[in-house]
């Protein structure tokens, strides 16, 4: 009696749980996604370094712009003072004081710098342009990474219900064994090993719902939520795309996919940075406009009076500077930005061949993911229906306990297998709209 009341009391406390989860809300994918694009570290470092592109293509970064500089300055002079003329009397002065001030306007403009500024603004905009297609990989990953952890959920919830029945059916067992044992229709072996199955299942159970209250706090992270929040529930239910469908996206792969759209990015940007160097062949022309306005206060000496000078004034000016020989620093800048667009060239073609590598295992392994789930499909309808007619036989004792525990052993592991190919499938197929393209145009 007392390994049934621990009996009783574990099964208060699996109801109490289940309780608790019927009423857990419904994190819907829609939910998750708005959540993970708003509140993630990755996405939001990424958005940042997406506003500090934009910032550095802005026009004041540019070059463009005129400087305008202002100075002003003042100071003072204490100085002593002996005059000695020819055949006449020394003249001593001391503490003769000197007061100057200046100020100034200075506006410089650099008129032409051989076209190096223009393509350095262009390539500025490439860059920020970039920086939103690295933008775009952070968060395709991430959607990728959080239905990964999102669907394990899923598969965890749906292996508890089913290791839940599993349980439900083992301890129907136990109290069938023993009824019989108390009639004499069998031994106590019976009971015993029913027990031990109760036990297993229940462990089984226990280590299961561990295991989704892991997962869940793997997502709370990647949602930025509280770490232990355990109040909801995943949506389980799984569509897959139509085939016609899915081979038209990649079919677009070249054009969509984000790492390819990268390196034509870098090659532009070598392409500019070539340009860029070379404007170090051309002169430069610069205009500068200056007002200044100057003040000197003198003290008398011997033989002039104390002055008060004051002058202001405009003054510009047109400068010209040419490099002709600059000891071939130029020339090798030069070289070396044709160099790296070859390079970036190269990168491309490699890029573009692993793409297409991707796809076709990507693609495959779906094909692969979905036939197995199908499979599986079938594989519990006839592990069901052959447990159902172990289950009529047992009660008859037609067949032995030994017997109907493996047959209920071989349908727990068929629906949690098609539970693990439902998702596998469906995590096979994201990552090909991800290589595709596509991850972030299609609802699923």
């Amino acid at each position: 009696m007392k390994k049934d009341n621990s009996w009783f009391l574990l099964f208060l406390v699996l109801g109490g749980m289940l309780q608790v989860q019927a009423q857990q809300t419904v994190l819907t994918r829609e939910e998750a996604i708005a959540r993970a694009l708003e509140s993630n570290y990755g996405i939001r470092i990424s958005t940042n370094e997406v506003e500090i592109a934009e910032n550095n293509k802005s026009i004041r970064n540019s070059g463009y712009l005129p400087s305008l500089s202002a100075r002003a300055g003042t100071s003072y002079d204490l100085n002593d003072r002996l005059t000695e003329p020819d055949g006449e009397e020394s003249v001593e002065q001391k503490g003769i004081e000197n007061m100057f001030y200046n100020g100034s306007l200075d506006l410089n403009y650099l008129l032409f710098d051989g076209l190096g500024r223009l393509y350095n603004y262009r390539s500025l905009k490439e860059q920020y342009n970039l920086s939103q297609l690295e933008a775009r990989e952070t968060i395709e990953n991430t959607i990728l990474q959080l239905f990964s952890v999102y669907f394990e959920i899923a598969r965890l919830s749906e292996n508890i219900d089913v290791l839940e029945e599993t349980l439900e059916i083992s301890q129907e067992r136990v109290t069938r064994a023993g009824y019989m044992f108390e009639y004499g229709q069998t031994n106590n072996l019976a009971v015993l090993n029913a027990r031990v199955d109760v036990n297993n299942d229940s462990i089984n159970l226990l280590e299961a719902r561990q295991r989704l209250f892991n997962t869940k706090r793997d997502l709370n992270v990647l949602l930025d939520r509280d770490v232990s929040r355990q109040d909801y529930r995943v949506d389980t239910t799984v569509t897959f795309l139509p085939r016609l469908s899915l081979d038209a996206l990649v079919e677009e792969a070249e054009v969509n996919n984000v790492r390819l759209l990268q390196s034509e990015k870098a090659i532009t940007i070598s392409e500019y940075d070539i340009r860029i160097r070379r404007s170090g062949y051309l002169p430069s022309v610069g205009l500068t406009g200056s007002y200044g306005w100057n003040r000197n206060e003198s003290a008398a000496t011997a033989f002039f009076p104390g002055s008060t000078t004051t002058t202001s004034g405009l003054s510009a000016g047109l400068n010209l500077s040419w490099d002709i020989f600059d000891g071939g620093r130029t020339s090798v800048q030069v070289q070396n930005a044709r160099i790296i667009n070859e390079s970036q060239e190269l990168l491309k073609e490699q890029i573009s061949l692993e793409v297409k590598r991707d796809i076709a295992n990507a693609l495959g392994t779906y094909e692969n993911k979905l036939y197995i789930f199908h499979v599986q499909e079938e594989n519990v309808k006839t592990n069901l229906d052959n447990f159902n007619r172990t289950e009529e036989q047992y009660k008859l004792g037609q067949v032995t306990s030994i017997e109907f525990r493996q047959a209920q052993i071989n349908l727990l592991n068929a629906r949690t297998s098609l539970n693990l190919a439902k998702y596998d499938a469906k995590l096979a197929e994201l990552e090909v709209l991800r290589l595709s393209g596509q991850l972030l145009n299609v609802e699923f």
